[in-house]
């Protein structure tokens, strides 16, 4: 019930502009959020990738219905790629990109399009594009988009979330060598007969997805703050001869920086999901939404770095 209120808040104008308007929101939400700037988010990539941490940048804003935001937003992210490789970061430093910020609300091809562009720009600086994972709806023309853009733009990742009853097939499909798949637990509502709503049933989905992943010949992202699934995923990469390079974990800015630490000290590619922009907002909901026990990582957070 917190999981569904949390996500209605999400989607609320009303609850929207309290949130926004509340002096402690602001103080929480710079713990979680790099900023609102290109700026902002080349000077977080920095410091993280100076602690021996990847980062995978996303630019908030989704849902666009308007052509002329679309390309606004992709010509966004070739800003922000041009000056991570003017910056030398290309190497450590990825980007997220969410299809309904380039059209996929309009226009499937409009949504290829300017993701192949922001794929281009990639490799012109020698890093690479993960495309995210949205509401249940667009699963299928993601994961068509995914397709497309890894006939040119192989390194493309694509991302699954375990609360879909179809992600073991989705994994099964995706585990193939050069194939990075980030794998999350899943941030949105969606009707029982195409996700599993309960915690154990999703954290069950997640093990067993993962290890479909861990088994296969691709790169898999394992995308949690579960200290029980972290060992889990360190257990398979030994029972797969896995070394650390052939896999990696990843979490988000400012929950659990001191275990994301520990992890890169001890030889693990670890990559810090770093969100920035002025439109937190949703993506802040979510996140509280996608695990309830993700209030109590937030709450601490506030008196603590651990």
């Amino acid at each position: 019930m917190l999981r569904q209120a949390l996500l209605a808040a999400s989607r609320s104008e009303g609850v929207r502009r309290l949130v926004e308007r509340a002096p402690v929101t602001r103080d929480v939400v710079r713990r979680f959020v790099a900023g609102e700037t290109i700026g902002d988010a080349l000077r977080v990539t920095g410091e993280l990738t100076g602690e021996g941490l990847l980062v995978s940048l996303d630019v908030l804003g989704e849902d666009t219905r308007d052509k002329e935001q679309v390309e606004a937003n992709v010509r966004h992210y070739a800003e922000l790629l041009d000056r991570l490789g003017a910056m030398g970061l290309g190497p450590r430093a990825e980007v997220s990109v969410k299809l309904s910020a380039v059209g996929l609300t309009l226009d499937e091809d409009l949504a290829l399009d300017g993701a192949r562009r922001i794929c281009a720009a990639a490799r012109t600086v020698g890093t690479t594009v993960t495309v995210d994972m949205e509401e249940h709806a667009s699963v299928d023309a993601t994961l068509r988009i995914v397709h497309e853009l890894r006939r040119d733009f192989p390194d493309t990742g694509a991302v699954i979330q375990a609360y879909l009853r179809r992600a073991e097939e989705y994994c099964a499909e995706l585990a193939y060598e050069g194939s990075r798949v980030r794998l999350c637990k899943g941030a949105y509502a969606a009707p029982e007969p195409v996700a599993f709503t309960a915690k154990d049933e999703i954290d069950k989905s997640y093990v067993r997805c993962m290890k479909i992943l861990m088994a296969g010949r691709g790169h898999p992202m394992i995308a949690t703050h579960d200290p029980r699934l972290i060992d889990m995923a360190a257990a398979l990469a030994v029972l797969h001869d896995r070394d650390a390079g052939s896999f990696e974990y990843q979490m988000l800015y400012g929950v659990r920086p001191q275990e994301q630490r520990r992890l890169a000290r001890e030889g693990a590619q670890v990559r810090v999901y770093v969100a920035y922009g002025r439109e937190w907002y949703a993506y802040f909901m979510r996140r509280l939404a996608e695990r309830p026990a993700n209030l109590r990582f937030f709450v601490r957070s506030l008196t603590s770095r651990k």
